[in-house]
């Protein structure tokens, strides 16, 4: 069984014992059982589970993009490693044990998960109907915002580009072929397992101070502090497991601010606290609201669209993975559709070394993965394994419909320190970049919108927490 549908099932196990542990001695705010359905349809909550439903959609249309556009997009990860250099590995070689390793890739999808999905229905259970709301918005909308991060501003795992550094999430066994899946191992920049839970630490913070309360004296409190404690593993986690590099946290973090202050401030219109959705609105506003945040949004898409044209031109000095001695990784392909093909050029950039490597369906690639390393030698044992040669590119065809593969890579060189760089592009034949601009739009428009209401909220002399719409202003 796939470990996410394990998490959560243990997750639905769990809600209703969560809810009650953290109302404890506050039993007159929870929901009587026989009023659920009562409350859900009342204050709308089945427009919540729509709202998970649509985001998963979104991020598997996303998914499906990242592969495709990668020939152009490219990756930006000698970048990061250029200024951050190999701080991570430290962090792994110091603190590398088995049963931290077990914990840690247990919490990463687990506490994730359980924050995304048990945090909405607490807020339900305890009648906390804008909080609900709001930490709903946080998953979806965060997501969203990330995407063309993840789409244009490809950024490699760690343990893809760091010699040495080992792949303790993705490559132990049970989780494998989960994560191969589900997670394209180029989206490293921003994380989301910063950016989603401080997204919902800020709009906690936000409610309080919007109200005049003080956080310890929330009748949420125990709660909130249960989110910063794991915020703060996370942030150890993805630089233990060999996942995301140390800038991926404050651009995590960036990205959750943007997020909570979009829904802060767009939540009481959606719920009509202040009259109708659209009270207030007035062509010179809407021609305002269009000039400012569409000037944001162009800007941000022309930043985007300069991205990929550098990548483009610079194809040729692009690098993809760095291995050393003794080290292994791996390329994903995407399922294809009956008819189609991609083509994969792997080159070897290196001078004297020779790459090898190996293709193999997802699932028959669980046995060599265990304890964060690959196991070229049972590899060798039981696979046809191919050689490209210094300076030399082999290019291979794959047509196999449906199916989930891996282009598993290997320096034989026995010195950590003989690194071989090298370089993949899979080319799927079909130009889907204008999907991904589309998909990337909603992104740049909060961003813009964020800017625009900061902005008329200092020259209004307001608070940038007053979540009260604009036409009020003047009648208070």
């Amino acid at each position: 069984m796939s470990p996410y549908w394990v998490m959560m099932g243990l997750i639905l196990i769990l809600t209703p014992i969560i809810c009650w542990l953290f109302t404890l001695g506050r039993e007159e705010n929870r929901t009587p059982l026989n009023k659920i359905f009562e409350v859900i349809h009342e204050k709308r909550y089945y427009l919540h589970a729509l709202g998970y439903i649509f985001i998963i959609k979104w991020k598997s249309l996303t998914d499906e993009l990242n592969e495709p556009i990668k020939i152009k997009t490219g990756n930006w990860t000698d970048w990061i490693y250029s200024f951050e250099g190999e701080i991570t590995l430290w962090v792994q070689q110091t603190f590398e044990n088995q049963y931290l390793t077990e914990f840690l890739n247990f919490h990463y999808l687990f506490i994730y998960l359980f924050l995304i999905y048990i945090t909405t229905v607490y807020f339900a259970y305890v009648g906390e109907r804008d909080m609900t709301d709001k930490v709903t918005l946080n998953y979806l909308l965060i997501y969203a915002l990330a995407v063309p991060y993840y789409l244009f501003l490809n950024v490699e795992v760690t343990s893809s580009w760091i010699p040495g550094m080992k792949a303790l999430l993705y490559h132990d066994g049970w989780y494998t072929v989960f994560y191969a899946t589900h997670d394209p191992l180029d989206n490293a920049v921003p994380s989301l397992h910063v950016a989603i839970p401080f997204g919902i630490i800020l709009l906690n913070w936000l409610h309080c101070k919007e109200k005049n309360i003080k956080m310890k004296e929330w009748d949420h409190w125990y709660y909130h502090l249960f989110i910063v404690i794991n915020t703060i593993l996370f942030v150890f986690t993805i630089a233990y497991l060999g996942i995301h590099w140390l800038v991926d946290i404050p651009l995590g973090m960036l990205v959750g601010a943007i997020g909570a202050l979009f829904i802060h401030h767009l939540q009481p219109r959606m719920r009509n606290d202040h009259g109708k959705m659209f009270e207030g609105v007035t062509k010179k506003k809407v021609v305002n609201h269009t000039f400012w945040e569409g000037a944001a949004t162009l800007i941000i898409l022309f930043l985007v669209l300069s991205a990929v044209s550098y990548q483009e031109n610079n194809i040729d000095e692009r690098v993809s993975m760095r291995l050393g001695g003794g080290d292994s990784t791996y390329e994903i392909l995407t399922p294809l559709g009956h008819g189609e093909e991609v083509t994969t050029s792997i080159s070897n950039l290196d001078e004297t070394l020779t790459l090898q490597f190996v293709i193999l369906w997802v699932e028959d690639s669980v046995y060599a993965m265990d304890n964060g390393v690959i196991n070229w030698q049972e590899i060798e044992k039981n696979q046809t394994i191919y050689s490209v040669a210094p300076q030399s590119t082999t290019n291979v065809t794959i047509d196999d419909p449906k199916l989930w593969h891996l282009v598993i890579l290997h320096n034989n060189a026995t010195e950590l320190d003989d690194v071989i760089e090298l370089r993949i592009i899979n080319d799927y034949g079909d130009d889907e970049m204008w999907k991904a601009i589309a998909l990337s739009l909603p992104s740049m428009w909060m961003t813009g919108f964020v800017i625009h209401r900061l902005k008329r909220l200092k020259q209004a002399g307001r608070s940038f927490i007053d979540s009260t719409p604009s036409h009020l202003w003047e009648e208070e």
